[in-house]
């Protein structure tokens, strides 16, 4: 285990990848927590579609897939927290309409161009390989930048993810917090897809938080498991991808699920 990891320090991009990836699992293990309490832990997979959708386009218009993405990602976000709160379209039909429709844009825009490539096949599952040293910079920064936000707006967060009547009586700026959770999370899903997949990026959202709330019951032994849990299997399942030549992607949301049947079991135990 030991000479393999080794092995893969000594792989550039790599360690690129590996950078990237336990910023963008601790971040999403974080933001997953409230927003899985909150009931929008679908709220990723829909952000995803929207993610691909902006990729492809930039992808057929020759453009920076992630300077396309990051901003179109934010503002469906926004717009899927609006929705979801104040619109006749609530909950998942709000994701769902929005994800499908954007899936759909992306797809027609790529057929209209060069047709599905390997780059797209890339987008969608994700791939380590895909990572420039652009790509490299702008996600450590905005990764840096959701963690740091996410730090300073925690109690408020706290607040409005279990009373947001309370927390709106107390004078939190509801509407303020869910913008700045849905940015948040929209910033963590772009920046992400390239490394874990449209496809696959909103297990790192879902998965720590279920797992950890299966057997820790406070919030902040919730939030230390998941990003405990997270980094973990960022880490184990990127060990695995290369040394089985399987996709990394796959691999990390496979080890979460060990992590949640663990995590189950153990909780079952306890009780």
């Amino acid at each position: 285990m030991i000479d393999i990891i080794a092995e893969m320090l000594s792989y550039k991009f790599l360690v690129r990848a590996a950078a990237i990836g336990l910023m963008v699992s601790l971040c999403s293990a974080l933001l997953g927590v409230s927003l899985v309490l909150k009931r929008y832990s679908m709220i990723g997979d829909g952000l995803s579609h929207v993610g691909f959708g902006a990729l492809a386009a930039a992808v057929a218009l020759g453009r920076s897939p992630l300077g396309i993405s990051l901003p179109v990602t934010i503002a469906a976000a926004i717009l899927l927290m609006r929705l979801t709160d104040k619109s006749a379209v609530k909950g998942d039909a709000a994701i769902g309409l929005i994800s499908v429709s954007s899936l759909a844009a992306g797809v027609t825009a790529i057929s209209l161009s060069s047709g599905i490539n390997t780059d797209v096949c890339n987008y969608m599952f994700g791939s380590i390989l895909a990572m420039s040293k652009s790509d490299v910079r702008l996600s450590i920064v905005t990764s840096a930048s959701v963690l740091l936000l996410f730090i300073l707006c925690c109690s408020r967060i706290f607040a409005v993810t279990f009373d947001e009547d309370f927390a709106k009586a107390a004078g939190v700026n509801t509407g303020r917090c869910n913008t700045v959770i849905a940015v948040l999370t929209g910033v963590n899903i772009a920046v992400g897809m390239r490394l874990m997949g449209a496809l696959l990026i909103s297990g790192l959202i879902i998965f720590p938080a279920v797992t950890s709330m299966r057997f820790f019951k406070s919030f902040r032994g919730v939030i230390i498991s998941s990003a405990a849990v997270s980094l973990f299997s960022f880490l184990t399942g990127l060990v695995i991808s290369y040394a089985g030549g399987m996709p990394a992607g796959a691999c990390i949301v496979l080890v979460n699920l060990c992590f949640f049947i663990v995590f189950a079991a153990a909780g079952r135990a306890r009780c």
